[in-house]
């Protein structure tokens, strides 16, 4: 059993989903496999709010796998997101997971490819 924060996760996989589960976050995460501006996400992740992804890159900061750089002080702000060391752990699992993905759409007949 783990506990983060009083919350309890019955094996490793469910604590590992605590981190990558939220919404949009493993599609965040591969983004951030190359250093981005938060301009860049919004332009590449075009179907995320900008709260939603506001919201998403703050718990990201927070749990420690990516890192945020602010490089000005006055408005408006020029920030940077990357992976931190921690969150290049991740970046294997991450190529899997798309390699998943296109296997899925190959094998569903349900699923379109568009674009």
């Amino acid at each position: 059993m783990y506990c983060i924060e009083n919350k309890e996760f019955p094996c490793s996989t469910s604590l590992a989903m605590r981190y990558i589960g939220g919404k949009w976050k493993t599609v965040i995460l591969i983004h951030l496999i190359e250093k981005k501006r938060y301009s860049e996400l919004r332009k590449d992740i075009p179907m995320v709010t900008e709260r939603t992804l506001s919201l998403q890159l703050k718990e990201l900061e927070e749990d420690g796998l990516i890192i945020r750089t602010v490089h000005t002080s006055k408005p408006p702000l020029k920030v940077d997101y990357e992976l931190s060391e921690f969150g290049k752990t991740l970046i294997p699992l991450l190529y899997a997971i798309s390699e998943w993905g296109k296997k899925a759409a190959d094998i569903h007949s349900k699923v379109t490819i568009e674009g």
